[in-house]
């Protein structure tokens, strides 16, 4: 490409008497009005976009200048390079014929709220750097609370008044994880009055195989010794969820070893396979030994405001934190993971930061929710606004309808699985997920594990090279699974269809070259 600079008095930001404005109100609007038009476009448009772009590693580099532009270009110019350069080594989430991994939801309630939080750039770390942002994260959660039912001592505030828990809006599940970790570290040290960390290499944690990888890397990053991570294994007869046995098992021979029980993470739709924890059951072991208890519903969470999904939440009122992410599944774009626990104090000792700059009145009052103790670093972004205006421009029945509509559409999709005989579906399916395979036949062309393996693996790379559709895979049982996840926010039934109708001819072309090859 050629040089893009050009003169800078031609712009109004850069005008020469009034100097550098980057926030020269017309500039705002105007660049802002050319990024909505961009934004709308773009949904209009990504139906048609490959999922998966065909870029090759370090392509952007080449397609743009390596090193930064010392002089000024107009607006527009940056734009044409966004959709020229940028947009085709895009993966498109937003795309309705994505349904690999798990959803990335988004709204136009959501997109406003992100914007006008990016426009007012506050760094919420205590109530008085921003009273509003602290309380509007404060009410957001409440919100959320009730409409996941969750027990009121998981609140910030109750009907009687504030309450000893509460939540915080993190980034990830990886952070709710690492945070509650510590916290779980530092009281376990406590109880078994070590001295400093010296007996941190006692502590045990427990979590199922099904697990998100996740924990297992907060794990260490919390400082907690590998040989004392503790990944159960699963099997087809608990549908791949915990059995409390095991567990109990475990934690008792940990005990007998002198070890201490430290923390268990249960998960509400994991990751593979969509697989259930029972909650209740995990918390009634945990509480023998005194072990915290999180639960992990990053993704099924938002199915629980539905009052047909909420039983998967059974027991929540024994376990002492839980998160959910409503970027996934709730018309909420990244980053919004909702945190809660039932005594903040214990997360708050473990985390409290007290310099004297940041000291102030309010802070000192303890009235307030300073959220910058809930969290791994001081900063942090206003992200309880785009959260409220979902949840105040949607209203509870129309989140509820939108996942009702997704499941719905998964269901269909699973129907369509078992009326043909070439497939099967490998696990029960919970929530919009499906995971299905090319199933082995002693008749057929592919007869072996193998070889169903193999087909399986070339279905999918197949069909992700069309474009037409994006699907991601996991092992269960040993065996190599398509993974179908219904749930984008522009997906109709015509999506499903269209994808189910691409997987049966791709197929079908396999089995003639597995047919022809025998």
């Amino acid at each position: 490409m050629g040089s893009l600079d050009t003169n800078p008095t031609a712009f109004s930001a850069f005008g020469d008497d009034a100097g550098f404005q980057p926030l020269n109100p017309e500039d705002v609007r105007a660049y802002l009005h050319k990024a909505v038009d961009f934004i709308s476009d773009y949904y209009k448009s990504v139906e048609s976009l490959p999922v998966l772009p065909d870029v090759k590693p370090g392509y952007l580099q080449k397609e743009l200048r390596a090193a930064p532009p010392v002089s000024s270009a107009p607006f527009d110019v940056t734009m044409k390079e966004l959709r020229n350069s940028v947009v085709p080594g895009m993966t498109h989430w937003a795309s309705p014929n994505f349904f690999a991994f798990f959803p990335s939801t988004n709204s136009a309630a959501a997109i406003a709220g992100d914007l006008i939080a990016s426009a007012m750039n506050t760094v919420g770390f205590t109530w008085q750097a921003s009273p509003a942002a602290t309380e509007m994260e404060v009410l957001a959660l409440d919100w959320l609370a009730q409409l996941l039912r969750l027990p009121t001592s998981f609140m910030n505030f109750t009907s009687s008044g504030r309450g000893t828990g509460g939540g915080v809006i993190l980034g990830t599940t990886s952070e709710a994880m690492l945070v509650t970790l510590v916290a779980a570290r530092d009281a376990a040290l406590r109880r078994s009055g070590s001295d400093g960390v010296a007996g941190i290499t006692r502590l045990t944690v427990y979590a199922a195989d099904q697990t998100h990888s996740t924990f297992f890397k907060a794990c260490r990053l919390a400082g907690f010794d590998p040989a004392n991570i503790r990944s159960i294994p699963t099997g087809a007869e608990t549908d791949y969820g915990l059995d409390p046995a095991r567990l109990l098992e475990m934690m008792q021979a940990d005990v007998d070893a002198g070890l201490v029980p430290t923390y268990i993470c249960a998960t509400v739709g994991t990751t593979s396979s969509n697989a259930v924890d029972p909650v209740g059951a995990v918390a009634d072991v945990a509480a023998l030994f005194n072990a915290w208890v999180h639960v992990d519903a990053a993704y099924a969470g938002s199915a629980c405001i539905c009052p047909e999904f909420r039983h998967h939440l059974n027991g929540v009122e024994k376990v002492d934190s839980i998160s959910m992410s409503p970027h996934k599944w709730l018309m909420t774009c990244l980053d919004c993971t909702c945190l809660y626990v039932r005594d903040t104090h214990r997360l708050t000792d473990s985390l409290e930061t007290n310099p004297e700059y940041l000291k102030n009145d309010a802070s000192e009052s303890g009235t307030v929710t300073d959220l910058k103790d809930m969290q791994v670093g001081v900063g942090r972004r206003f992200r309880g606004l785009k959260l409220w205006m979902v949840m105040r421009t949607y209203g509870a029945a129309k989140l509820q309808e939108h996942i009702r509509s997704d499941v719905a559409m998964a269901k269909m999709f699973e129907d369509s699985v078992r009326t043909d005989n070439r497939f099967e579906v490998v696990v029960p399916r919970n929530f919009a997920l499906v995971c299905f395979r090319i199933k082995p036949s002693s008749s057929g062309a592919i007869k072996t594990e193998e070889d169903a393996d193999e087909a399986n693996r070339e279905l999918m790379e197949r069909l992700n090279r069309t474009g037409k559709a994006y699907l991601a895979h996991t092992v269960v049982g040993g065996k190599f699974v398509l993974r179908f996840a219904v749930g984008s926010s522009l997906q109709e039934e015509r999506h499903v269809r269209s994808a189910w109708d691409l997987i049966q001819n791709t197929t079908a072309e396999i089995i003639k070259e597995y047919t022809g090859a025998v």
